[in-house]
């Protein structure tokens, strides 16, 4: 019961105690700082006190002791292998999560509708358990320029000799008492003018065992036919030894294949391929020419593309890349596809929409934050490729692939270290990641407003 004071006024209201300080969730703020504090000590241990290091250091000279001022931001710009680095880092952040994100977006959206969709994207997505370092090494295989070796040359060679025929006998010469001479440019020529009736013996030796087709057969003399020239090339040597030169003798094989023209004036007039046991076959007009191999018979045979060249490495390691990371960007976006409201779909295409239009119109714009995100991570992630060059490129072409962490490394290590000019690439590193950061920060910012 309450008394009432003189003249019947209530007491004075009196303020609750205050209470001890709780944070949004009911925990007292210093319980939490206590719990926050082992992991804020190794945040600014490994990330704010080397950040604040390397950009100290980066205004500093080789050793350290003298201060140089721009002088290695300066170098970042004016250094010819440092620029190089700046610009493959360019077409690194513009292809790589470019290509892997539209990849990511192609199958996703197309293995949707089929039964065996999800064993495709296991399938697609089993490169990202492996490490850059392993992928590194399969992709050096597969890049390797020997087709034997090389999966990619071995595909490139199978598809260009379906098309188009190789030379067989890249070595092969005539020996020095042989009727053949050089006729320059790589080409052989007879000695002397041949003639109807009389078959030619054109020897040839340096064919190495693993060039000669399956299908030679054993060299035979060509037969004496009537107003045409008829002749012989072969291989003038004998499993074993034993062999006479120039002579052809019971176990030599026949060069299948070799082109051989008829020359009068400098002119081919005539020409015929060699049959499986080296004979061939020219008509009348070759009567009184000169017999020549041309230089086609005896080039290099095709060998493939040289990914790891100059001209393709950077490409070529790009493509590793996507191989690893376009399975990431599929799952990401499949999730993202599967969350899509369907109706939206069912009333585009009920509007008359073909699923070209349904796919740019409706799903591409409702997927936008979902790309926007994996976009953004490739970027980060490709802003400090470093595993994949080292490792594929070799030393000829490693200065052609050079990326920025792969400088920071070499500038920061080795007999010829430069920490000043390493850091100065990290500080570069850092510059360009931020906006990239803060894009992605303010992205989820709106995102969380909605």
């Amino acid at each position: 019961m309450t008394t009432a004071t003189a003249g019947g006024a209530p007491p004075p209201a009196t303020s609750p105690a205050p209470r001890p300080a709780k944070s949004v969730t009911g925990t007292r703020k210093w319980i939490a700082a206590v719990f926050l504090l082992p992991a804020l000590v190794l945040l600014g241990a490994l990330v704010v006190y080397p950040i604040g290091f390397s950009i100290y250091r980066s205004f500093f000279d080789q050793s350290g002791h003298s201060f140089a001022g721009i002088d290695n931001y300066k170098t970042l710009f004016s250094d010819h292998t440092i620029r190089t680095a700046v610009k493959n880092n360019a077409i690194w952040v513009v292809c790589a999560p470019t290509i892997a994100t539209a990849l990511g977006l192609i199958f996703a959206v197309l293995t949707e509708r089929v039964r065996w969709g999800t064993a495709f994207k296991l399938i697609v997505f089993m490169p990202m358990a492996i490490s850059m370092l392993a992928a590194g090494i399969i992709f050096r295989l597969v890049y390797e320029q020997d087709p034997a070796r090389g999966v990619a040359n071995a595909v490139v060679v199978g598809v260009h000799d379906t098309f188009t025929t190789s030379a067989g006998y890249p070595k092969a010469h005539p020996l020095p008492t042989a009727p053949l001479k050089d006729a320059g440019g790589g080409a052989f020529i007879t000695r002397t003018a041949v003639h109807a009736g009389q078959p030619a013996l054109l020897p040839l030796v340096g064919v190495a065992a693993d060039t000669m087709p399956t299908s030679a057969g054993t060299a035979k003399a060509a037969p004496s036919e009537p107003g045409k020239v008829t002749g012989t090339v072969w291989l003038d040597f004998t499993k074993g030894g034993g062999g006479r030169p120039n002579v052809i003798d019971p176990k030599e094989l026949g060069l299948k294949g070799i082109k051989v023209e008829a020359v009068k004036d400098g002119r081919a007039v005539a020409s015929a391929t060699a049959a499986a046991d080296g004979t061939f076959t020219l008509p009348t007009s070759a009567d009184g020419a000169q017999l020549r191999l041309p230089e086609g018979n005896f080039h290099q045979p095709y060998n493939g593309v040289e990914w790891l060249g100059p001209t393709l490495v950077t490409p070529a390691i790009i493509g590793s890349y996507i191989w690893m990371w376009a399975g990431f960007a599929m799952v990401l976006i499949a999730a993202g596809l599967a969350g899509l409201p369907r109706e939206l779909l069912e009333a585009a295409r009920v509007d008359g929409a073909n699923e070209w239009q349904v796919f740019r119109r409706v799903t591409v714009p409702l997927l936008a934050p979902v790309l926007a995100v994996v976009l953004v991570t490739l970027m980060i992630n490709v802003l400090k490729i470093f595993d994949l060059v080292f490792i594929i490129a070799p030393g000829s072409s490693q200065a052609d692939a050079n990326v920025l962490a792969l400088q920071l490394y070499r500038s920061s290590f080795g007999t010829e270290a430069d920490l000043g000019v390493g850091s100065a690439i990290a500080v570069l590193l850092l510059l360009l990641v931020i906006p990239v950061m803060l894009f992605n920060i303010r992205r989820m910012r709106k995102e969380g407003r909605r």
